[in-house]
């Protein structure tokens, strides 16, 4: 079965769990920017054993899909209205779509990207043992790039496989909206009558870099997304970070949620798509319980920080994984 381009949102992608493994040789990870609606969306689409299969990333718009044989597919991540033959269909469902059938997803209501999976996954070449798109490797994914109109897309489900899954998941009741779990749960910080999401942190690589007095503008400060943001890092705008003796070091590792401080004392939150080295101090790293969340973002929202132990930044990874594990066990 074959998965048409009608036409893709303003960005769409091909992503997976991400290339790792090649960081040591210059290749980016990349991967979903959102890992938690991505394999939600897998688990319902029928992929238990592989929630990191290949997905379509869509971002602010979702686009227009046909089928061409039947699927079972899924939903999930930002707010996109969907319709399947101009039929409203319901994200974080697991859903049939017959041969011929078309796909519309509409703009985001609140979130940013989007996520639809279908049973048996993308099936693009793998590069370097992964199928995600490194737009600036132009790697991965369908020929390195953005899907455009026209673009055909593999799944790897043979039909006979697609009833037989979708036979099981009504016989188990799991064809019903997923209700809860829907997004992971996270903490706020209530500041007046403004409720903020709050991104909790374990301190980064050079906090010594940083005086006590930035240190504290890091976790008390209010921080807005500014306009400079995509899938390789998020950038802030709010209270400057003091450093003792500028941000400039020698470039060493980052990881996803690496929180570096640029020369004007702003700080910048890598996501999926970061590169592998950089040359300003890292006064934190974002737990991986809530860069999801990070990821939904967008520009102007405002956000704030909270230093976490090892020890809870761990908790917070298992219970999101826990939450993972019921989901997978219900579509088992």
């Amino acid at each position: 079965m074959n998965l048409h381009v009608i036409s893709p949102g303003p960005l769409t992608t091909v992503q997976d769990a991400g290339r790792t493994g090649y960081a040591a040789r210059g290749f980016r990870t990349c991967g979903a920017a959102d890992g938690y609606a991505m394999r939600t969306a897998n688990l319902l689409a029928g992929n238990p054993q592989a929630a990191g299969a290949a997905v379509l990333e869509m971002t602010l718009q979702g686009g227009k899909y046909q089928f061409d044989g039947d699927a079972v597919f899924a939903l999930a991540g930002a707010d996109m209205p969907a319709a399947l033959d101009g039929r409203p269909v319901p994200a974080y469902t697991p859903l049939l779509a017959r041969a011929g059938q078309v796909l519309a997803i509409g703009a985001a209501r609140s979130g940013l990207r989007g996520y639809l999976a279908v049973f048996g996954g993308v099936d693009t070449r793998p590069v370097l043992g992964s199928r995600s798109t490194d737009l600036k490797c132009r790697m991965g994914g369908l020929d390195g790039r953005a899907l455009k109109a026209g673009d055909v897309l593999p799944i790897g489900a043979a039909p006979a496989m697609v009833e037989q899954r979708w036979q099981q998941i009504c016989a188990k009741g799991a064809n019903r909206p997923l209700g809860t779990a829907r997004t992971p749960a996270r903490p706020w910080r209530f500041l007046g009558g403004r409720k903020l999401p709050l991104f909790r942190a374990v301190p980064g690589p050079q906090t010594d870099a940083f005086t006590a007095v930035g240190q504290a503008a890091f976790v008390h400060g209010v921080y807005a997304l500014t306009a400079d943001c995509d899938r390789m890092a998020c950038k802030l705008q709010g209270p400057q970070i003091e450093t003792v003796d500028g941000s400039d070091i020698v470039s060493d590792g980052i990881v996803a949620g690496s929180v570096q401080v640029s020369a004007n004392g702003q700080p910048i939150v890598m996501l999926a798509d970061h590169q592998t080295t950089g040359g300003y101090a890292k006064i934190a790293t974002v737990i991986s319980a809530d860069l999801s969340a990070m990821a939904q973002l967008r520009p102007g929202e405002k956000l704030a920080f909270q230093y976490v132990t090892a020890a809870q930044a761990v908790a917070g990874a298992r219970a999101q994984a826990a939450v993972l594990d019921k989901i997978r066990e219900r579509m088992k």
